[in-house]
């Protein structure tokens, strides 16, 4: 399979007011916006996209309707601290505070309104046990 593009979609029973908590937190901005289905591009690459939907929508097959899975969304940046600092700022909950990963991330963890967890992470060198588990290629710097 040829993949031309990749993204998320968030399900959500508040469709305008999920897209606005990306829009005001992360820095997405609308492409595709009606009351059912907003596509959300990064501000500051427009390879990073997410799209917020109506879980109830008639394109979601009937098994799929209101129902959310357990789902982290990982977002991966230059400066969590500065990130961590806005969220706290502006009253995100912090669900695991901003701390360094021996398995090579600086990250902290929140929430957006229906309970999609948002991983904010930095990658950093892990340790030498967790550097050992790498392959050579992939090892944080």
């Amino acid at each position: 399979m040829k993949c031309t593009n990749y993204y998320p979609v968030v399900m959500t029973a508040d469709v305008a007011g999920t897209a606005a908590f990306y829009q005001d937190h992360f820095r997405f901005r609308p492409v595709f916006t009606s009351d059912w289905y907003v596509h959300l591009q990064s501000a500051e690459d427009a390879r990073v996209n997410l799209a917020v939907l109506d879980r109830d929508h008639e394109t979601i097959p009937p098994a799929g309707r209101g129902r959310t899975s357990s789902l982290i969304l990982n977002f991966e940046v230059e400066d969590p601290d500065a990130i961590y600092e806005a969220a706290r700022e502006k009253g995100l909950e912090i669900l695991l505070p901003l701390r360094d990963e021996p398995f090579g991330q600086r990250h902290f963890i929140t929430a957006d309104p229906n309970g999609v967890l948002i991983d904010v992470i930095k990658p950093i060198p892990p340790s030498p046990d967790f550097a050992a588990q790498y392959e050579a290629s992939a090892l944080p710097q």
